[in-house]
């Protein structure tokens, strides 16, 4: 019985033992993560701080990052940032190196639809998380950065003046499923892009010759249209499409002029003008039509422009009938977002989303939207409810503070039109 005492307290000395070893181990950890966070917040002050933006941001160091900063998504702890999300906010100007780059946690980066210019910055592509990409319709130039993130699998850098040859080295993004180079300044030949997970494919409308990898010949026409010295499959075949001199640099056999000559080419010239004078009478009378019409839809009060044909026509996707019916051309992108949102999205964004009825009631109809970068949001469309602008802002505000209950999904956004 003595024998067993002094083992006893052996092993609790062990435990206690253990325990601090632990605590020792932790606690170098904690700065660490903070330091982390401070990082991530002080890249993004440095990029706002440097490229000039039309839409305010809240960016304030003295709120939280992950709460309420816009257009910012953290981690579940709360310890990084991993999406940033500003579409059409007005950004102005390059991309400064060490800024955004900086963030190595970061999954999304949307900068879409800004005025973006100048080289991409190689430190932003080459981030190790970085999932997806989105900078299409601003004015970025130069080459692509030929170090890109093998986590990428969607890549859109459409709309643009990015020139060069497309880097080789997309094809060791074996995770990829949608590139989109589309209307860009690309010269040169299509590297060969054997990527298994591509669904989703668009080099349409640069300056891309020569024959079409085997491997991308499963694509449709659509996504190599544009491109004038391009062939292979699914374009023409290049054995076919062996290029012929243009008229006006062919020379002329070498004729005598004489008067049957001269004859042919009068006959020829009087022919051009009747054809030419036929050619404008019949535009001119085609205006007049146009004119005529468009002064009679106007006086039956038929003139006004409804998104709701943009969406069914432009969209991804088939939308429910009355998904944006009522929104007028002139009205659109005006949604104002609650202070503590930190989604950034517009009007355009919600028409190009793929949207499914949730369901009907008696103040209207509830639809799901899935947004470009996966953002999934709620859209509710109100039908006969005749309020005033300003009655309809003070109801939001108080449904908004309703949203605050953890059992009820919080406002982000509304939306309000004269009809």
């Amino acid at each position: 019985m003595i024998s067993k005492y002094p083992t006893l307290k052996l092993l609790m000395k062990l435990q206690s033992f253990q325990v601090v070893t632990s605590i020792f181990i932790l606690l170098p950890i904690i700065p660490l993560i903070i330091g982390d966070l401070n990082s991530d917040r002080q890249s993004l002050l440095d990029f706002a701080s440097a490229v000039p933006h039309i839409r305010k941001l809240n960016w304030n160091s003295n709120i939280s990052v992950c709460s309420s900063w816009v257009g910012i998504t953290c981690n579940d702890d709360k310890t990084r940032v991993i999406a940033i999300r500003l579409p059409g906010v007005g950004l102005s100007g390059p991309i400064p190196a060490n800024s955004i780059g900086n963030l190595d946690a970061l999954r999304v980066l949307s900068l879409r639809s800004n005025y973006l210019y100048g080289n991409l910055p190689s430190d932003i592509t080459s981030i190790p998380s970085l999932q997806s990409l989105y900078l299409q319709h601003n004015n970025f130039s130069g080459e692509i950065p030929t170090s890109l993130s093998a986590q990428l699998n969607v890549l859109d850098l459409s709309f643009n003046s990015f020139s060069g040859n497309i880097p080789p080295t997309i094809k060791n993004l074996l995770r990829l499923t949608v590139l989109r180079l589309q209307f860009n300044l690309f010269t040169g030949a299509i590297p060969d892009l054997n990527l298994p997970r591509l669904k989703l494919l668009n080099l349409s409308y640069n300056m891309l010759n020569g024959s079409i990898p085997y491997s991308l010949g499963k694509f449709p026409i659509s996504s190599f249209t544009g491109n004038s010295i391009l062939c292979g499959p699914p374009l023409t075949d290049c054995s076919l499409s062996s290029p012929s001199p243009a008229p006006f640099y062919s020379p002329s056999s070498p004729t005598i002029p004489g008067k049957q000559n001269s004859g042919d080419n009068k006959k020829f010239g009087t022919s051009a003008i009747i054809a030419i004078a036929i050619g404008v009478s019949s535009i001119l009378l085609l205006l007049v039509l146009v004119f005529f019409f468009c002064c009679l839809k106007k006086k039956n009060g038929g003139g006004g422009s409804l998104l709701k044909g943009k969406a069914a026509n432009g969209g991804r996707s088939k939308k429910p009938e009355d998904f944006g019916s009522g929104v007028q051309e002139a009205e659109k992108n005006k949604l104002v977002f609650f202070g503590k949102c930190s989604y950034n999205f517009d009007l355009e964004d919600l028409l190009r989303a793929s949207a499914e009825v949730l369901g009907k009631g008696s103040y209207g109809t509830a639809y799901k939207a899935v947004l470009d970068e996966g953002v999934m949001v709620v859209v509710k469309r109100l039908r006969e409810v005749v309020v005033g602008k300003r009655e309809f802002e003070q109801q939001m505000e108080d449904v908004g503070r309703v949203g605050q209950h953890p059992n009820v999904l919080p406002l982000r956004a509304y939306y309000y039109s004269k009809d």
